[in-house]
């Protein structure tokens, strides 16, 4: 079977596709709200409702579909299909069986798997890393995830854990990162770090146009907004990115060292900058990698947008079924 369903499980949407992991192409996209305040039970069946709904909608029958795959912002046992930690999802759903709760509910077979492994696995099968053998992605957006390709699999470690890449260590006198450890690239290239950026030159009262473009209020102060000052020639935002670029390239210099990718994908919304952010991680990549062949590697965007994560989804489920047959 090529049609699967992919859903992304967002704090603020719940999204569900059909895919044809044939092709990649999508159909039959719904999204809801996710009402996360409600609890986890009550998601959970707002979910597979959701399922049923893309099914009867597309016209298919329900045994044209070969299972359902769930990208989760968080920790999870993806053998085992259970959430283990929501960090941004209240309750933070500890040791919730996602996979069994919805088999039971849709009859069909459900795989998990985090977030942005979902991005990475749908941009190495249908996006930006298509056709390679080993592929980074670093999805920057409130965090910064990441994901591995190695030899043409993804690399899962211990129940799906792998690929973290935006919490490597940075600078080990760093600031406290979410996560609990210090100096993580996650400090230094979120979109919230860089909103922090702009906010902070702002109330310094230096020389930028970053406060005329939100009428001096701090808090609408983005990195859409300081992309833009960016854009029009603003020193200090340029700067801004030139730095999160810096942190971005040191962390990429890493990840090459250790499992040399053949393609470095940049996904996420902060990656909308483009070349104002690409331009300085490459020369900081370049400047930083000694050991390797980085002649051989690339750094582009992501080219699959919002669609990665439920293409990736649905393309993990297709996998790990055939993995069970």
């Amino acid at each position: 079977m090529a049609k699967y369903i992919g859903c992304d499980l967002g704090g603020t949407n719940l999204r569900a596709a059909i895919v044809d992991t044939e092709t990649g192409m999508v159909s039959n996209s719904i999204s809801i709200p996710t009402l996360a305040r409600e609890g986890h039970e009550a998601v959970m069946a707002r979910m597979a409702e959701l399922f049923i709904r893309v099914i009867v909608e597309s016209g298919l029958p329900k045994e044209a579909i070969g299972g359902i795959g769930i990208g989760v912002p968080g920790m999870l046992d993806v053998d085992n299909g259970v959430v283990l930690f929501l960090p941004n999802l209240p309750g933070t759903w500890p040791n919730v069986p996602l996979a069994e709760t919805i088999r039971n509910l849709t009859g069909l077979p459900v795989h998990i798997l985090n977030d942005v492994r979902a991005i990475t696995y749908g941009e190495w099968r249908f996006g930006a890393g298509r056709g390679e053998s080993r592929m980074a992605c670093f999805a920057i957006g409130t965090g910064v995830g990441g994901g591995l390709v190695i030899d043409h699999k993804l690399l899962l470690g211990f129940g799906g854990t792998a690929g973290e890449l935006g919490h490597q260590t940075i600078d080990f006198h760093g600031p406290k990162c979410g996560c609990g450890n210090y100096g993580c690239l996650e400090v230094y290239a979120s979109g919230p770090a860089i909103a922090a950026m702009g906010m902070k030159a702002v109330a310094q009262g230096l020389t930028t146009s970053i406060g005329e473009l939100v009428d001096f209020d701090l808090n609408r102060i983005t990195p859409e907004v300081i992309g833009r000052a960016a854009m029009a020639g603003d020193p200090i935002a340029t700067d801004i990115y030139e730095q999160a670029g810096f942190y971005l390239g040191v962390a990429m210099a890493n990840v090459m060292v250790a499992v040399a990718p053949n393609r470095f994908v940049v996904a996420g919304g902060v990656a909308q900058a483009g070349e104002l952010l690409l331009e300085p991680i490459r020369r900081t990549f370049r400047k930083r990698v000694r050991v390797a062949p980085i002649d051989q590697t690339d750094i582009i965007l992501a080219q699959l947008g919002g669609q990665a994560g439920v293409i990736g989804t649905a393309c993990w489920s297709e996998e790990r079924s055939k993995q069970n047959q």
